[in-house]
């Protein structure tokens, strides 16, 4: 017994010194001024993802750009922000934590300048491409910052801080950006983060100590992965937004921008073979959980960015919603999501990772098939139901499959896991908005060719109904100009019923994947959401 009792005490300082300085330890005022920097440069970051969604219409008409080629404004800023995701760890390495935060947030404010001065589709994509770059390097840092300058008893809060941001940036965003347009101006969408980055450099300087600069990093670079993740994904974009207005492969400059992204992806895997540290580790994907989580990842992007992005459209073109409007039933999805995200200690603890995936995607799915069945008549509120059953869905699949996706590989391939796991669900938004646009091009196209085959010149129906719409307007050839109008409006409405099933059964085609999924360890600490 004297033994027994004595060796507890022989071990104690051994073992009390570790808990002591990682739970005792308390994150002083410059860490928390740290983490505050890191989650208001995450949500500006998250924000403009989807801040122009609502005023997209006022943007396009002003900038002289189609409803279709308006996607690119969404577009360039998810695909420049796919390939900055992956270098932040080694820009970060290079520059220090400070140095490099800085820098993206002065050139995210100059970018931010550019989009809202555009006159044209140009200047705007050029900014928005700019904006995705510096903006993307704000969402992986701000993980960082939490994981390094909060002591691990305090972690939680900051995730808890970092998952409010990443749930409901893309969700304020339509909102804000409607009210600015109404209210203001669509500039100040992008004007309004002048001030957020002015606070944000401040937080920086004063939360963050300097670092000394690793330039010698810069030479040890995948530069052959860094180039081919940039020529590859902007290729691939470049071909799915214009193929449909370009005739495919018989226009030039699709073979030519093909021709480039095959080069790119050449290059991309060529850096997984030469390169000492890849910017991307690709083999993660062979690894069957990960794979899983990876290609679900994509199919979440798709859903989530496209139904943000193709509501507001719909608000505004068929229900006749101004940007203010159409943001507030963006925000719905919002609402469960908020409330869910103070218990995603419980959610972790308590749900099978497979039940909680699979009913992520399921609901999904269903709120999505649920919005297939519109019509000329519907309007914000048809969409509450969805909207409300997206939002847990959403937060479901969001929360677990990035704890899977940094559970399923070693510790040492986490960080490489986190950043390969949020460039596929950006992927998917990216993929979402370029298949839109086929789709609108195409399906509008098709059901309105379906109708007027339908409307048969001898139709005694028909001609009493032309007789009819021309009395009321005045003359025959208004009636033939409002029931093309009538076909145009119907064929849209039936083009987004197509849109919303495709993202519908997407979501349910990929459910038999949860089964590849393993449970996560009961103890586990929750790795931070984006």
């Amino acid at each position: 017994m004297a033994s027994s009792a004595a060796a507890p005490k022989a071990q104690r300082p051994a073992k009390a010194r570790p808990p002591a300085d990682a739970e005792g330890r308390r994150a002083d005022a410059s860490a928390w001024l740290a983490v505050a920097a890191g989650t208001l440069g995450a949500l500006m970051a998250t924000l403009d993802i989807s801040i122009v969604n609502s005023a997209l219409p006022t943007i396009q008409g002003e900038i002289g750009a189609s409803g279709t080629e308006g996607t690119w404004v969404a577009t360039a800023y998810l695909v420049a922000e796919i390939v900055i995701i992956p270098l932040s760890a080694w820009l970060t390495r290079m520059l220090g934590l400070r140095t490099f935060l800085l820098i993206a947030t002065v050139l995210f404010t100059g970018f931010s300048l550019i989009c809202g001065t555009s006159t044209n589709l140009t200047q705007m994509i050029i900014g928005r491409v700019g904006q995705g770059f510096t903006g993307g390097a704000l969402i992986p840092t701000a993980q960082t910052i939490i994981a390094q300058r909060l002591p691990r008893a305090q972690q939680p809060v900051g995730i808890a801080m970092f998952g409010v941001v990443a749930i409901m940036g893309p969700v304020i965003g339509p909102l804000l950006g409607g009210w600015l347009t109404e209210n203001v101006s669509w500039h100040y969408a992008f004007f309004i983060n002048l001030p957020i980055c002015m606070v944000l450099a401040v937080l920086l300087f004063v939360g963050l100590p300097h670092q000394k600069a690793k330039l010698g990093e810069f030479a040890n670079a995948d530069w052959l992965g860094i180039a081919g993740l940039a020529l590859g994904l902007g290729g691939l974009t470049v071909v799915l937004e214009e193929g449909q207005r370009e005739l495919w492969f018989d226009s030039s400059l699709i073979r030519t921008v093909t021709a480039i992204s095959v080069v790119g992806f050449a290059c991309l895997f060529a850096g997984q073979v030469f390169a000492k540290r890849p910017v991307i580790k690709l083999s993660l994907l062979l690894d069957r959980q990960f794979g899983s989580v990876a290609l679900m990842g994509i199919v979440l992007g798709i859903v989530l960015y496209g139904t943000s992005y193709v509501i507001p459209q719909f608000l505004a073109s068929i229900a006749d919603y101004n940007s203010l409007q159409s943001g507030k039933v963006v925000l719905l999805s919002g609402i469960p999501s908020l409330l869910l995200m103070a218990i995603v200690p419980i959610l972790l603890k308590r749900i099978d990772i497979r039940i909680a995936v699979g009913a992520g995607l399921i609901i999904m799915g269903t709120s999505a098939l649920i919005d297939s069945t519109l019509n000329v008549q519907s309007s914000g509120g048809d969409f509450t139901a969805s909207q409300l059953m997206r939002g847990v869905g959403q937060i479901l699949t969001m929360l677990f499959l990035s704890q899977a996706a940094v559970q399923s590989v070693p510790p040492a391939d986490a960080g490489d896991a986190s950043g390969l796991y949020n460039a596929a669900r950006n992927l998917g938004g990216s993929l979402a908005l370029a298949g839109i646009s086929i789709i609108q091009d195409q399906r509008v196209w098709f059901h309105s060719r379906r109708m007027e085959e339908s409307l048969h010149a001898n139709s005694v129906a028909v001609q009493d109904y032309m007789a009819a719409t021309a009395r009321s307007v005045g003359s025959q050839a208004a009636a033939y100009r409002l029931v093309g109008r009538q076909i145009q409006v119907e064929a849209l409405v039936m083009t987004y019923n197509d849109i919303f099933f495709v993202m519908g059964v997407g979501a349910l085609i990929v459910l038999p994947l949860v089964f590849f999924l393993r449970p996560l360890p009961k103890h586990s600490e929750p790795a931070t959401v984006h």
